[in-house]
């Protein structure tokens, strides 16, 4: 690392509770869809995590906690025990390169469709439709979204365990830790939505009832990993899969105080607009969330080496999350280090197909 590289705080290490990171760059989840159709990680995806293993922390692609909260193509799985020896390929390989890398645990909820579920519908905190693009489904057509079906109360136990099972195998795969995914329109995030939930039993009609089912899933995952090993993502400002709702700065808010309560590994706040911007008032920075969650907070989207050195500086994150630019840059921290361009990844037909092509074959960079 040059001279001016360590004077960079976003390339300082970074501790997180007697975890080192060898440098506040983390490697946002990316769904790649390289699983193949059984859903099992496989050498491809190894090399493709090891190649990138200089990331102070990877986050695994959202990965399905269950056959229900599947929903999208080829995506990986973490509920057989195929699928533990599978992801044990990837972290094997990453540790091997020094490096630190947490599974991302996904419930997609009511962004899938029945044709992932032989028929069944797919489930949602309330019985409201996504409004707006389709689904990819699994006979490669693009159909528009159902009507889901609203979770029952006495199923919602279940949903939990399955959280804390697939904890169980991610730390039997070898994982260094789990991050929960209640953001961009998922499972949890539809419960936190007064949009999308509005449900009259203990799940649902309050800030504090929308909450709940988050709060029970940590509390299960944190009975599996301790809590210095688990993080929650959460996107505030975003629209993806037709959320935002006119509480949330309120909701989310109080969300972050809950969650402040268990000494969580990070908060994960996609704090950036480039992803979506619901545009119901001014968005919720990484400053109000530092507030009232004062254990490490991580910013996300949009991000570019000079604003992340300014948000670490300025004490507003203590990591920042890169997605795109990892695509085609998986010596990131280098590039950064030594102030070398980077590769922009133009040919979006490949991120999410299903071979090397746009995955694996990204060069590091080569000095004049």
């Amino acid at each position: 690392m040059t001279t001016q590289a360590q004077t960079k705080k976003l390339l300082q290490p970074f501790e997180i509770d007697g975890l080192t990171l060898a440098n506040r760059v983390a490697m946002a989840p990316l769904t790649r869809a390289r699983s193949g159709l059984n859903r099992i990680p496989n050498t491809l995806m190894a090399q493709y995590y090891a190649q990138r293993a200089t990331a102070g922390l990877i986050i695994s692609e959202a990965t399905s906690i269950s056959p229900q909260g599947n929903g999208w193509n080829q995506s990986p799985g973490i509920y057989s025990d195929e699928m533990v020896e599978g992801w044990k390929l990837t972290t094997e390989a990453v540790h091997a390169q020094g490096g630190v890398i947490f599974l991302q645990l996904w419930h997609t909820g009511r962004a899938s469709h029945s044709d992932f579920h032989n028929g069944d519908l797919p489930v949602s905190a309330s019985a409201f439709a996504i409004s707006g693009d389709g689904v990819h489904t699994p006979d490669g057509q693009k159909k528009p979204h159902e009507v889901p079906r609203s979770l029952n109360t006495d199923e919602i136990p279940g949903i939990v365990e399955d959280y804390r099972r697939a904890t169980q195998r991610a730390q039997a795969a070898g994982f260094d830790g789990v991050e929960i995914h209640s953001a961009n329109g998922y499972l949890l995030d539809q419960f936190l939505q007064s949009k999308i939930n509005h449900r009259t039993d203990n799940y649902g009609g309050s800030i504090e009832n929308r909450y709940r089912i988050l709060g029970e899933v940590v509390e299960a995952v944190t009975g599996v990993f301790p809590a210095n090993r688990v993080a929650v993502r959460l996107s505030p400002n975003g629209a993806f899969n037709d959320v935002g709702s006119p509480d949330y700065r309120e909701q989310f808010t109080y969300v972050a105080g809950q969650l402040d309560q268990f000494s969580l590994a990070y908060l994960h706040v996609m704090d950036g607009t480039g992803f979506g911007f619901h545009e119901l008032g001014e968005p919720m920075s990484l400053a109000e969330f530092r507030a009232v969650f004062h254990g490490p907070l991580m910013g996300n989207v949009g991000y570019t080496s000079q604003s992340a050195e300014t948000a670490i500086a300025n004490g507003d994150a203590d990591l920042i999350a890169f997605g795109r630019p990892y695509i085609s840059n998986p010596d990131l921290v280098e590039r950064f280090a030594n102030d070398w361009p980077l590769t922009e990844s133009k040919d979006m037909s490949t991120w999410y197909s299903n071979d090397e092509i746009g995955y694996t074959d990204y060069l590091k960079y080569l000095q004049p």
